[in-house]
């Protein structure tokens, strides 16, 4: 089965429906850490990255398989600092190519077909920032997160992986480095990834998004 290498879906991630919840309202703090850019490992093999003027139908694609098979999945990742601790669901891609997310905004997705979190490369965990009908998703409070902030990813087996920030920035869903953030090589990093930015009521869904990188514990 193909695969996208980097789900394109992340354009499309966490869409509010309707209206913004009123923590958007504001003034959207400045990003922290190095650039999301800087922090990621650039991709192994040359790729057209998405088009900047539609759709990210051009990110490549190759066969891939569940990493879960070999490690044991997330189950649960929490940020001591900001309040946040949710479940986490394996989630793949939709038929329109948009990443899968939980509909329960107090549940993340972890994308399935990359890295687990500890093994080489970009394991993404990704979550609805607001629904109408449910008020804030679970990480609204990552326009808080700091670096040093630590995050705890709980596997299946009730072991954990430790976390701290990096990087946070608010980056254009066009301008989105989806082959560093889907990366399936380099060094572990974990990146969280919610929406952000402005409330574009003509799209029903907020202009940005708001990428989190953190590095293995040391």
């Amino acid at each position: 089965m193909v695969r996208p290498a980097a789900a394109g879906a992340v354009l499309g991630l966490a869409l509010a429906l309707g209206v913004p919840a009123a923590w958007q309202l504001t003034r959207e703090p400045a990003a922290v850490g190095a650039p999301v850019g800087q922090v990621l490992p650039a991709p192994v093999s040359p790729g057209r990255p998405p088009s900047s003027a539609g759709p990210p139908t051009a990110v490549p694609t190759r066969a891939a398989a569940p990493t879960a098979a070999a490690v044991p999945a997330p189950v649960r990742l929490a940020v001591p600092a900001l309040g946040v601790d949710a479940p986490v669901d394996p989630v793949g891609v939709r038929a329109d190519g948009l990443m899968q997310l939980p509909d329960d905004v107090d549940r993340v997705g972890w994308y399935r077909f990359g890295p687990v979190p500890g093994a080489d490369g970009s394991a993404v965990v990704a979550g609805h920032v607001d629904d109408r009908d449910q008020g804030l998703g679970v990480l609204a409070p990552l326009r808080e997160a700091a670096v040093g902030d630590e995050i705890v990813v709980t596997d299946v087996t009730g072991a954990a992986t430790h976390w701290r920030v990096v990087s946070r920035e608010l980056i254009a869903k066009q301008a989105l480095p989806l082959d560093r953030l889907f990366s399936r090589a380099g060094p572990p990093r974990l990146v969280l990834v919610t929406c952000g930015g402005p409330f574009l009521p003509e799209h029903g869904g907020y202009r940005d998004n708001l990428v989190v990188v953190a590095e293995p514990e040391r």
